[in-house]
């Protein structure tokens, strides 16, 4: 419903400042300039979903390995010590802990085809425990600000976006991505233990956010003493060894499993077709309202005037570009797709803008729709401060995206 109204939004504002530079400023040609703008949108969605085949089809293939490998299983086992503390409602040893482990773990794998089913069979069970059934119990609201605030290991999509668009190495997002996400999921997770007045002084919940977060302030520290060609260098790198060595843990383990690796990898690539086949119509959708929205100049001014705020704050105005992106994402993932793909396109896949606008992208989820799915499905009315922790994930998860991409690409 949100997205129906930005899109209408977008059409009707791009010819009602198309009237107002006819009428005003004699420029009757802009309406010609727009409606070539639906074409080459149409034409440029088209392209990219065609382009994104080979590369979706091989990180899904690459994914379905790592899913039959048991690869999910394992990061479960992995957390659980973790999530029996922060989930304090959820009796020791009930089922739903190994339904949200596999949700959460499929989540940061980057298996979203796994993730949902699963999300909605936790929230399901955690609503057989709810006390009150129009009201969100505590262990939904810790599931799904966790959920939303979008923690991935493997942003395999934003990857295959920027191989597609010409990026000079795709994966160079890979560690600014996993900076921003878990600041993000770091806030979300200490919003809902303050809201509900979990111990975060247990010894195993300190711990494990002491050990994360030292090791991203470690990346931060490190990406400072570096400049910003060579740590495009370093961070190319990491994300390459990091990414090799996961489809390495996947083969292998697939391989002790006595798992047919290739018929799993077929098996996952032509999910990746199928993938990529189905999002032409809503990519096409989203881009030619945006291109209608920057050929009448409307997103040019948006970003200027944006530029000129921040320039009076003392912020780099190269960062303006990147800020419809953030301001879309918690509202439509389609849409803050949509305008990471026109930013790269307009400025390119290895600009500042380009490369923040495919940060933000990776950071969060889209917070209105999983609330809107997660709660609906159990037919919850009472959120509680389950909005208000999300949001205060996004900003965190969005004000770090804007302070980190200078440092690894200004």
């Amino acid at each position: 419903m949100i997205l129906n109204y930005i899109w209408i939004s977008l059409i009707l504002l791009a010819v009602l400042m198309g009237m107002i530079q006819a009428l005003f400023f004699g420029n009757v040609d802009v309406f010609s300039v727009i409606l070539n703008s639906t074409f080459d949108s149409a034409k440029t969605g088209f392209e990219l979903s065609l382009g994104l085949t080979g590369v979706l089809s091989l990180w899904m293939g690459i994914m379905k390995i790592g899913e039959q490998a048991g690869a999910v299983n394992s990061l479960g086992r992995a957390i659980n010590p973790f999530f029996s503390r922060i989930f304090p409602d959820v009796p020791k040893g009930h089922p739903v802990f190994g339904t949200m482990l596999m949700n959460i773990a499929a989540n940061m794998l980057g298996l979203d085809n796994a993730a949902t089913p699963m999300g909605l069979k936790a929230m399901g069970e955690l609503q057989e425990l709810n006390t009150d059934k129009s009201k969100a119990s505590n262990a939904m609201i810790m599931f799904v600000v966790l959920g939303a605030s979008g923690l991935t290991l493997i942003p395999t999509t934003i990857m295959a976006y920027r191989a597609q668009l010409g990026a000079a190495n795709p994966a160079d997002v890979f560690l600014p991505i996993l900076i921003a996400t878990y600041v993000a999921t770091l806030v979300g997770l200490l919003c809902v233990c303050v809201a509900q007045r979990i111990r975060l002084n247990d010894p195993v919940v300190l711990g494990t956010i002491t050990v994360l977060t030292a090791l991203v302030a470690l990346l931060v520290w490190g990406a400072t003493l570096l400049s910003p060609d060579t740590l495009s260098v370093v961070s190319a790198a990491a994300a390459a060894i990091i990414l090799l060595g996961v489809i390495c843990w996947f083969v292998i383990q697939a391989m002790a499993k006595k798992i047919n690796v290739y018929d799993a990898f077929i098996d996952g690539a032509k999910g990746g077709f199928q993938t990529a086949v189905s999002i032409i119509p809503y990519l096409i959708a989203i881009l030619v309202a945006v291109g209608m929205f920057r050929a009448c100049g409307a997103m040019d001014l948006l970003e200027q005037g944006i530029a000129w705020l921040f320039a009076a704050c003392g912020i780099n105005p190269d960062l303006a570009g990147a800020v419809p992106t953030a301001l879309m994402k918690p509202l439509s993932g389609s849409g803050a797709r949509g305008l990471m793909l026109e930013a790269m396109t307009t400025h390119g896949a290895d600009s500042l803008v380009g490369r923040l606008c495919c940060i933000l992208q990776g950071t969060t989820d889209t917070t209105f729709y999983v609330l809107a799915v997660y709660f609906g499905s159990v037919s919850i009315k009472d959120t509680r401060h389950a909005v208000a922790c999300c949001l205060l994930a996004d900003l965190a998860g969005v004000l770090t995206a804007f302070a980190i991409a200078p440092v690894f690409f200004g």
